[in-house]
């Protein structure tokens, strides 16, 4: 039997997913973060990759055709020409590079997606003024750090991964302007998502009995692994992430980049699998509302109560901006955004149904936006995250969108990963 693995390294922990060829869950398992200190952050991710590998049933790992790794969005470190890290890795959110942006505007084109204060190659101008480059030569995002513990290749990363690194995923090269940065350090050959990178080390495959021949992938980010997982796969599909805060991803045959906005477009790949007769593009947006707003007023157990009275056919008419502290950035473009969740109503039903209302006129907002600046018309809307189980808001939701409306296949990141091992190595 041939079988899969999916490892996902997302914001609450790592995960992983073992599939077989029908593309069935085998078995699964998580490893929670705990507090971690900024500097043990390369020995929590190895351990934790580790626990996940000695976690799956013996039977299982001996029958593992390839693996692929998932990594957060623009979490980077350098190491040395050993792999072994130097300095303290950067997470996704990490914004001290924030300064560096005016020195970016000089070379990198208007709308890019490295003209952020988070993106990979911000955290790069970051890292090389600090004393410890010099011991630096390679630098990896986490996807591709991880993977390099199980293949041994180092300077290796896929084009997902490498995008806010200001890799041009149109013409697959490194653009000229990157030289002027004139950063004296290896950047990561760039390869598809799933493309076969090396097998498996022979310490690895000895310690935890993996076949000799399995096969490590290039990997993907955390985002693209959950929308892998989603079941959309034609243009006009669109995956809407229901979670602390509301992100929207939607594939088109249009590449749309607007920094305005944070919308950019990764490079959808095509495996045969998925009938793609082209590579499409993926074309996303996020709002700084979500469900964190909604547990900031009400706990889980009185959400779940509380929907059940809600008559998701009247409409509300309530008119919020639900967020937590000023500033929205999609699909309204706005630093000093305030949030508006005035009148409280007495009743919680009332003022719950209002606030439900008020985020899916967000949600079609967003893919409107997305549409006037070019992509395909929205035809459907897979929901994945905690908002996926409220059929009240479904029904909410499904009156601003007039579009259907359908539960992922699987929420997990790591099914989306071990997805991606099967495909590429089956193309």
């Amino acid at each position: 039997m041939s079988l899969y693995l999916g490892i996902d390294f997302g914001t609450s922990g790592a995960r992983c997913a073992v599939i077989d060829g029908e593309a069935k869950v085998q078995v699964e398992g998580r490893y929670p973060w705990n507090m971690v200190q900024e500097s043990d952050l390369p020995s929590c991710w190895y351990q934790a990759l580790l626990t996940l590998l000695e976690g799956i049933p013996l039977d299982l790992r001996q029958e593992i055709q390839a693996i692929a790794i998932n990594g957060t969005s623009a979490t980077v470190m350098v190491c040395d020409g050993l792999g072994k890290p130097v300095g303290t890795p950067l997470l996704y959110n990490d914004a001290r590079g924030a300064s560096l942006l005016e020195q970016l505007q000089k070379i990198a084109p208007a709308n890019n997606t490295v003209l952020s204060a988070t993106s990979s190659l911000v955290k790069l101008l970051w890292f090389s003024q600090l004393e410890f480059f010099a011991q630096a030569k390679y630098f990896l995002h986490q996807a591709d750090w991880l993977g390099f513990l199980l293949h041994g290749q180092l300077g290796i990363s896929d084009y997902h991964n490498a995008l806010k690194l200001g890799y041009d995923v149109e013409k697959l090269k490194y653009p000229d302007w990157l030289a002027q940065l004139d950063v004296a350090i290896l950047l990561p050959k760039i390869v598809a998502p799933g493309d076969a990178i090396a097998p498996i080390t022979p310490e690895i495959a000895t310690r935890f009995h993996f076949p000799p021949d399995c096969l490590i992938c290039a990997g993907t980010t955390d985002s693209i692994a959950a929308f892998f997982a989603s079941g959309a796969t034609s243009p006009g599909e669109a995956v809407t992430s229901l979670g602390s805060t509301l992100a929207v991803k939607l594939l088109s045959r249009h590449r749309i980049e607007n920094s305005r906005y944070g919308i950019y477009s990764h490079r959808f790949p095509d495996f045969s699998k998925l009938g793609t007769p082209e590579d499409l593009w993926l074309v996303g947006g996020a709002s700084n509302t979500g469900g964190a707003v909604l547990r900031h007023f009400f706990t889980n157990l009185e959400l779940e109560n509380l929907s059940r009275e809600i008559h998701a056919e009247t409409s509300s008419k309530l008119d919020y901006y639900p967020l937590l502290q000023p500033g929205e950035r999609f699909p309204i473009n706005d630093a000093n955004l305030q949030p508006r969740l005035e009148p409280r109503p007495e009743n919680d039903v009332e003022f719950l149904h209002g606030l439900l209302a008020s985020i899916a006129r967000i949600e079609a907002k967003g893919y409107e936006l997305l549409q006037e600046l070019g992509a395909d018309k929205l035809s459907r809307v897979y929901t994945a995250g905690g908002g996926a189980a409220n059929d009240k808001w479904t029904k909410i939701r499904q009156g601003y969108l007039q579009v259907p409306i359908v539960s992922s296949i699987n929420n997990e990141a790591a099914y989306g990963s071990a997805l991606l091992a099967m495909w590429g190595t089956n193309r």
